[in-house]
C-alpha cells in the first residue's frame, strides 16, 4: 500500500503546443499564470520546456509545455489526460467569464458538478482547461506583475481527468501505489482524491468512456501528469511498488528542478513522480524566474 505520511497531489501537467510566443501571450497575459522557468526539453534539446505556475512554482500549480512549432492538432481519446481543471475562488466566477467575453474565448458553461460550478474552454491549441469555483481553492503567492487581480487569480489545479475504456487497473493504481482514495461518482464520472488533506491540486476523475476512440498525440493535449513525492525515499518506494504491479517504469532522471521516474498507467496515460526539490529557485533567485533561458549542463 502506499505511504500514507507524503505529501501526494499533482506536481505538474505537461502539454504539447504548437506556437511558443501564443502559448506565452495565452497563459500569462490570459490567464494570469507567471512564467518561471525557460529551458529545454532535456530529451529533445531542440525543443523549449515552458513552465507556467504562480510566483514561486509551488507544486500543484505548474503547468507546462513542449511547443513544437508547426505541429499538427491531436485527438482528445481514451488513453489521454484531457481535462484539466484549475481552481478559482468562488467569489472569481464572473470575473473570470467576463475575461473570457471580452478576450472572445469561446466557453461552455456555467454548469454543475460534484456540487461545484464549472466553466470550459480551450487554449489556442485545442487543450480542454475548465475553471472551478471552489470554497478550498488554496492560496498562492502572489506574483505583483500578473495581470490578474490576485482575488481572482487562478489557485493551482483542481485536479485532471483520464479518459479510460476499462478504468479498473487505473483505479487501483491510484489507491494503492499513488495514495488516493474513491471520493464518489457522477454520471460517468469517478472522482480520487489525494489523502493529504491540504495538497492542492489533489483531485484525479476518471471518465467511463468504453469503446471511444484512442487519444493521438498532437498539440491541445496532454503529454503527461506528474504526481509529487516528498522526497526521495518515496520516490523510491514509488517505483519498487510500480514494477511489483507489472509496470515498465524509468530509472531516476535528474531534471534539475526535480527528479523523476514515469512510467504508463494500464490505460496508457504517462505518469511521472516528481520529487518537490530541489525546486525553480535553484538557478534563478524568485524575482527572476522565468528571466533567461536556463540550460542544462
Amino acid at each position: 500500500m502506499a505511504n500514507q505520511n507524503h505529501q501526494t497531489g499533482i506536481h505538474h501537467i505537461t502539454a504539447l503546443a504548437s506556437h511558443p510566443t501564443r502559448n506565452v501571450r495565452f497563459y500569462t497575459n490570459i490567464l494570469g499564470l507567471r512564467l518561471i522557468k525557460r529551458t529545454v526539453n532535456f530529451d529533445d534539446p531542440s525543443v523549449w520546456h515552458l513552465y507556467y505556475g504562480d510566483g514561486t512554482g509551488t507544486p500543484g500549480s505548474i503547468l507546462t509545455f513542449f511547443p513544437y512549432p508547426g505541429l499538427g492538432p491531436g485527438r482528445h481519446g481514451n488513453g489521454q489526460a484531457v481535462e484539466i481543471a484549475f481552481a478559482i475562488p468562488q467569489t472569481a466566477l464572473a470575473f473570470w467569464i467576463d475575461r473570457l467575453v471580452v478576450n472572445r474565448i469561446n466557453f461552455e458553461g456555467p454548469f454543475e458538478r460534484f456540487g461545484q460550478t464549472w466553466i470550459r474552454f480551450r487554449d489556442p491549441d485545442g487543450l480542454q482547461l475548465e475553471l472551478v469555483a471552489d470554497a478550498t481553492a488554496p492560496d498562492i503567492t502572489p506574483w505583483t506583475a500578473m495581470p490578474v487581480p490576485p482575488e481572482y487569480a487562478i489557485r493551482g489545479f483542481h485536479g485532471i481527468t483520464l479518459w479510460e475504456d476499462n478504468p479498473e487497473d487505473t483505479t487501483r493504481l491510484l489507491i494503492d501505489i499513488l495514495g488516493y482514495r474513491a471520493a464518489g461518482r457522477e454520471d460517468n464520472r469517478q472522482r480520487f482524491i489525494a489523502r493529504s488533506d491540504n495538497a492542492p491540486a489533489r483531485i484525479i476523475d476518471i471518465r467511463h468512456t468504453p469503446g471511444f476512440w484512442r487519444g493521438a498525440s498532437g498539440a491541445g493535449t496532454v503529454h503527461h501528469i506528474a504526481f509529487r513525492a516528498g522526497n526521495d525515499d518515496i520516490q523510491a518506494q514509488i517505483h519498487e511498488q510500480v514494477a511489483q504491479a507489472g509496470l515498465t517504469v524509468t530509472p531516476v532522471r535528474d531534471r534539475a528542478y526535480f527528479r523523476s521516474i514515469y512510467f504508463r498507467e494500464p490505460g496508457g496515460v504517462l505518469f511521472e513522480v516528481a520529487t518537490d526539490t530541489p525546486g525553480f529557485t535553484i538557478d534563478e533567485p524568485v524575482e527572476q524566474l522565468g528571466s533567461a533561458l536556463k540550460l542544462p549542463a
